[in-house]
């Protein structure tokens, strides 16, 4: 855990919906280590009406420090947050500055409350470069920090033995499940020609293939690490557009955990990890994605190479290192 320091912050964290997989990952992972660190932290959910918000924003008063995780604020709400709160810090993992459909059209609705946002904050936390580039011009003090995970809980895990097959997995959500759509040509290409393959979705929404069989895992925080050991090659498909370049590769580092090897598109973060972790193949086009799965598929050495090589590689990863640097942000901050 982090060593408590002699100072103590009191620390208020808004989130539209704590219970979303970005809070987990971004802000409720490192709790345990604010406490260690002498800051303690109270949690609240943005409310849906207006009165409810003003009055939460005028809790700010009590503590030392807000920080307000991933939602963008209207005029209102920035300026009674801006009012009562002595220091704002903004947490965001995501291109929000864009929306998630028509990417490429200028949307004031996206841009403008982004822009306001960052301009309250003190400092901002990003969840990689090229989020932090976008909230640079607006706020002095951007720092990236990466989305982290529990890596030390899939230590213990042991593969399931089964019968002789490949197992394909993808882990996501009903909202990017057409990222995975968007190879179904190449897996049903990949299930003709290799009898032997499955797909397995760990998710809240699923596709079916006509020519490979598809396990349909509803995602559960207890079953996903074995999960995802009891498979043999992680899917990582994305479209490039500048929503996409924002997403900061979670299921890559899920995939390097579990001892995965990974085929992945190239875009934004997830280029970074396959080059840096030397752990997989990136694909963009179709037909690179068909060779990708097939050398995978056919070389077990290779995938057994690659998974150890994701292993290493994502320790850095691991809560207990981005945890100490969350915490160090942040007393950071209250010190300036």
């Amino acid at each position: 855990m982090f060593e408590r320091k002699d100072e103590r912050v009191n620390l208020l964290i808004l989130s539209n919906n704590p219970s979303r997989a970005s809070f987990r990952q971004r802000i409720g992972l490192y709790l345990p280590y604010l406490s260690s660190a002498g800051i303690s932290w109270k949690v609240e959910k943005l409310p849906a009406g207006y009165l409810q918000r003003s009055r939460l924003f005028q809790k700010a008063r009590e503590y030392d420090e807000v920080l307000l995780h991933k939602k963008t604020l209207n005029v209102l709400d920035a300026f009674l947050l801006g009012h009562y709160a002595r220091t704002v810090l903004y947490d965001f993992d995501d291109a929000v500055m864009y929306g998630p459909s028509e990417v490429e059209k200028h949307f004031n609705s996206h841009i403008r409350p982004f822009r306001r946002t960052v301009r309250l904050a003190k400092m901002v936390f990003a969840g990689n470069e090229y989020l932090a580039d976008h909230a640079r011009p607006f706020c002095r003090d951007v720092r990236v920090v990466p989305t982290g995970l529990d890596v030390k809980a899939f230590d213990g895990l042991q593969k399931t033995k089964s019968k002789p097959l490949v197992r394909l997995v993808w882990i996501g959500s009903r909202s990017t499940l057409s990222y995975l759509e968007r190879i179904s040509p190449v897996l049903e290409r990949i299930g003709r020609r290799y009898s032997n393959t499955i797909l397995r979705i760990i998710a809240d929404a699923f596709i079916d293939l006509n020519s490979m069989r598809v396990e349909k895992c509803f995602w559960t925080e207890e079953l996903q690490n074995q999960q995802l050991i009891d498979a043999d090659i992680g899917l990582a498909p994305l479209p490039e557009n500048r929503f996409t370049k924002g997403k900061c590769g979670f299921k890559i580092l899920q995939y390097f955990a579990a001892g995965l090897p990974v085929a992945a598109s190239p875009v934004g973060v997830n280029s970074d990890l396959l080059r840096q972790s030397g752990a997989g193949v990136p694909a963009s086009t179709d037909a690179q994605w068909e060779e990708a799965l097939q050398q995978l598929i056919e070389n077990k050495s290779l995938r057994e190479s690659y998974g150890q090589k994701g292993k290493v590689f994502v320790k850095q990863y691991d809560r207990e290192v981005i945890g100490k640097q969350f915490c160090s942000l942040i007393l950071d901050a209250m010190r300036s």
